[in-house]
């Protein structure tokens, strides 16, 4: 299993966007649907986002009509933008791919 590592949150006010990065190394990534979840304080991980290897993608309704994720296969990379950010979005944000290990997280925070 291979490790992710996000790049890209901080600090944005309502309304606002972000684009997080995942890199996975290894030849894996391009064989591998890729997924983007979230924490918030005092909930439990929940999925965000997901694409498919052939770039399918699908998302929870809530973030649906703001966030888009793309991959880049050349770049063993997978993004998440996050457009018109609701404090509600604050959270804990993880990549990770399917039958590999979690990402230690990047904080988003959605505040004026």
């Amino acid at each position: 299993q291979v490790q992710p590592v996000e790049s890209g949150g901080g600090l944005v006010q309502p309304g606002g966007s972000l684009r997080l990065s995942c890199a996975i190394s290894g030849s894996i990534f391009s064989n591998i649907a890729m997924g983007w979840y979230r924490q918030a304080p005092g909930k439990q991980r929940e999925f965000v986002a997901r694409i498919t290897r052939s770039g399918i993608t699908s998302y929870v309704v809530s973030v649906k009509g703001r966030f888009t994720i793309s991959r880049d296969n050349a770049k063993n990379t997978v993004y998440l933008q996050m457009n018109s950010l609701k404090p509600e979005d604050t959270a804990v944000y993880y990549c990770k791919g399917d039958g590999q290990s979690w990402g230690q997280g990047i904080q988003v925070t959605v505040s004026s």
